[in-house]
């Protein structure tokens, strides 16, 4: 504010202030900073552009595509506005309910954003509640996040669709995990993708539901100390890398079987050498 009064005193305002009119008055819509800078400074007038009246709707869009874009409002703050937006939304369009696209289109956010905010909104209260607190430490503070958040909901909600006797009580399982994050146990938030991988293996890799299932159970147990990245490691990174393996070699058979049609598919003098010792390298595992 001292910075921007001292550059209003010397330079004046250099971009208006944003105002309707209602009735007798002057409604503001963008520009608190430059209108309370003025007033300190006793200024007669300000530069201003008088638009519409705006509908209730478009005035809760106009403080989103300002503040939320311009001033890059967290994603909970967005959040919690949403069903304002969603409300005001109904209420002008015969009670329609608005589309992932609609909000999107209507707030200037985008669809990935939507979901990312659809996902704290769906947290329990509490929760919300322990992330506000979260957010209002300094920075090198905070240590749960809202992408702390949004990833382990995201992959709750996987493990609750695959394997949903593997998560009885859902509070617990979030109790359990954050605990184990804040203790160490988990160490990066990208390892609750490696928990829905556990999940999914049942059908991306074959390993049996039993198997999955325990493993969940013991990652969800507090007693245990066990990170979800260990318990990756341990039994089910490997059945991934062979799926990788087999799709590689999936694609390298389709092509030389193409070449060995006699399709011009192009295999220089070094990409031979790499295939004979290939053959070789295959036939001494082949023997084993």
């Amino acid at each position: 504010m001292d910075t921007l009064m001292a550059s209003i005193r010397r330079f004046g305002i250099q971009v208006p202030i944003t105002v309707y009119h209602d009735d007798d008055h002057y409604v503001l819509i963008d520009g608190e900073r430059r209108w309370r800078c003025a007033t300190k400074l006793n200024l007669p007038r300000v530069p201003a552009l008088v638009q519409s009246k705006p509908s209730p709707l478009q005035n809760l869009l106009l403080m989103f595509n300002i503040h939320a874009l311009r001033e890059q409002w967290d994603y909970l703050t967005i959040a919690n506005k949403l069903p304002n937006v969603i409300a005001h939304f109904r209420k002008e369009n015969g009670g329609a309910e608005p589309t992932e696209a609609d909000l999107s289109d209507i707030t200037g956010l985008t669809r990935g954003q939507i979901r990312r905010c659809r996902f704290l909104l769906e947290l329990p209260e509490k929760y919300r509640q322990l992330l506000e607190r979260e957010l209002s430490l300094p920075k090198p503070l905070q240590k749960l996040s809202e992408d702390f958040f949004i990833e382990m909901e995201k992959a709750l909600k996987t493990v609750g669709s695959r394997i949903p006797d593997a998560i009885p009580q859902l509070d617990k399982a979030r109790d359990t995990l954050i605990s184990k994050f804040r203790g160490g146990a988990i160490g990066n938030i990208t390892d609750f993708r490696k928990l829905s991988k556990i999940a999914t293996s049942i059908d991306n890799v074959g390993v049996k539901e039993a198997k999955a299932r325990r493993a969940i159970v013991t990652i969800l147990d507090r007693k245990s100390g066990v990170g979800i990245q260990e318990v990756y490691a341990e039994q089910f990174e490997l059945r991934y890398d062979e799926r990788k393996i087999t799709l590689s070699v999936e694609s390298i058979y389709e092509y030389l079987d193409a070449a060995a049609r006699g399709e011009d598919l192009a295999i220089g003098t070094e990409l031979r050498k790499r295939l004979a010792s290939l053959g070789k390298l295959i036939e001494r595992i082949l023997e084993q």
